[in-house]
């Protein structure tokens, strides 16, 4: 019971020296304790004092436990209820049951079994206790915009946010993949004065690289087979606003230059066009790589990398993010809860410990991903251990920190594409950094794919 606020216990019976044993033993326990000899004066304290647990005869004058047992869910249904009785009876149980009773007890009470039962539910009022006050600082604003958080390495990247967000500054956030790079270049848009514009993103990665160039710039009627109309591409959609170039380091080199020269002339021209056209357009870029070490590698041009590196944000991994952790987890628990119609309340104490020993190579994303399996799984009530998929109950971690456990007998072939598959897993199916992982050329994780009959084209 140490460090924990006491639990309120009412006790109702009609019996002074039953009341004064069962005060006497809660009391000693640590509990809180409130008496009452009938039903009105139970009545009166349920609603004054707010206890948090009531442990009530059946029999008792003028009413009876079952018709408090229903009063006091009438008023507060998450409650719990336990009666007692010295007559016990299996319908009398039943029925007590069937009402909402938590628990039912024969007389003479047996002190370990009330001891254990009261146990479990202070552990379960702490762990709504502490669910309410991760509520309370979600709803006091614990974060900016869409991103929540409040450690250090957050309250510093919203720092830069607002620094950067008062001007048109290129700005390039660098973090792992999953960790809310696309938040914050809307938060960047949505504190700026180009809030009122349209914010598009684009996942350089997931365009294949012969429309690429469509796709960010726009095409004329006829530039290309298939070409039927002339559209309008990325810069001229995010006139205005603000445009998120997401795995920009993953940009093909012969599109480089092309993008550049927007960049610098605030002009697109069209593939298959001849009339350049203004585009008034800020651009924030991300990447989940090392962008010097990509400049380095020879695949991100040295005069593109500075124009676009103007203002770095380092994004930090969920890892190094502290309690970010929780106050995520109930953001989600929330959220999704709103999106599924479950009315999940928080996390158990042993859901909360293994959350805190995963080492979240994934990220929020992977988080996000998690909770919204445990919302799905456990319906009602707090997230247990149970609810967690295997990788995060058995302490797996995936990615750079875990191992991959090769069956025997496999071939190469079959072991590449557990590899593969493993690291797509670790990334939150985000191709460019399964290749990244693997050493591998983004292309050779899209070309494998579409050989093993999926998509090879997404992210």
């Amino acid at each position: 019971m140490a460090n924990r606020e006491p639990m309120k216990v009412l006790v109702v019976d009609d019996e002074p020296a039953m009341r004064e044993v069962l005060e006497m033993r809660l009391e000693a326990w640590g509990y809180e304790v409130l008496l009452a000899g009938d039903v009105p004066e139970a009545e009166r304290l349920a609603t004054t004092r707010r206890p948090d647990v009531v442990i009530s005869d059946v029999v008792l004058p003028e009413a009876s436990g079952i018709d408090l047992l229903r009063s006091l869910k009438a008023g507060d249904a998450e409650r719990p209820v336990i009666l007692m009785t010295a007559h016990g009876s299996v319908d009398l149980a039943v029925e007590a049951m069937k009402e909402g009773a938590h628990d039912f007890l024969t007389k003479p009470i047996e002190p370990e079994t009330l001891r254990a039962t009261l146990e479990e539910l202070a552990r379960e009022l702490a762990e709504r206790r502490a669910a309410r006050r991760l509520d309370a600082a979600l709803a006091g604003g614990a974060g900016m915009g869409a991103l929540v958080g409040m450690s250090e390495p957050m309250r510093e990247v919203y720092r830069l946010i607002r620094l950067v967000a008062a001007t048109d500054a290129a700005v390039l956030v660098v973090g792992e993949t999953g960790t809310g790079k696309e938040l914050v270049a809307r938060s960047i848009h949505e504190a700026s004065r180009r809030h009122e514009g349209s914010f598009v993103a684009v996942n350089v990665a997931a365009i294949p690289e012969g429309l690429i160039e469509s796709e960010l710039f726009g095409h004329e009627r006829g530039a290309f087979t298939g070409a039927v109309t002339s559209r309008a591409g990325c810069f001229e959609t995010a006139a205005g606003g603000t445009l998120f170039l997401d795995e920009v380091a993953e940009m093909p080199l012969s599109m480089q230059p092309k993008l550049l020269r927007v960049l610098e002339d605030g002009r697109v021209r069209r593939l298959g066009g001849a009339r350049e056209i203004p585009c008034d357009v800020r651009v924030v870029a991300a990447t989940n790589r090392d962008a010097r070490q990509a400049v380095a590698d020879g695949r991100l041009r040295e005069d593109l990398f500075y124009r676009l590196n103007v203002f770095t944000i380092p994004l930090p991994p969920l890892r190094e993010r502290g309690d970010d952790l929780l106050l995520l987890a109930q953001h989600f628990i929330r959220q999704l809860g709103r999106k599924h119609g479950i009315p999940v309340e928080g996390l158990d104490g042993e859901a909360r410990r293994l959350l805190e020993a995963h080492p979240w190579p994934g990220n929020v994303r992977e988080l996000r991903n998690v909770i919204e399996r445990a919302v799905i799984v456990a319906r009602s009530g707090l997230i247990g251990s149970s609810h967690l998929p295997a990788a995060v109950r058995e302490g797996g971690g995936g990615g750079e920190r875990g191992r991959i456990v090769l069956p025997g007998g496999v071939t190469a072939a079959e072991a590449e594409q557990i590899v593969i598959r493993e690291a797509l897993r670790a990334s939150g199916g985000n191709k460019a950094e399964a290749a990244r992982r693997l050493g591998l050329d983004v292309k050779t994780i899209r070309n494998k794919l579409k050989v093993w009959g999926e998509d090879g084209e997404g992210g």
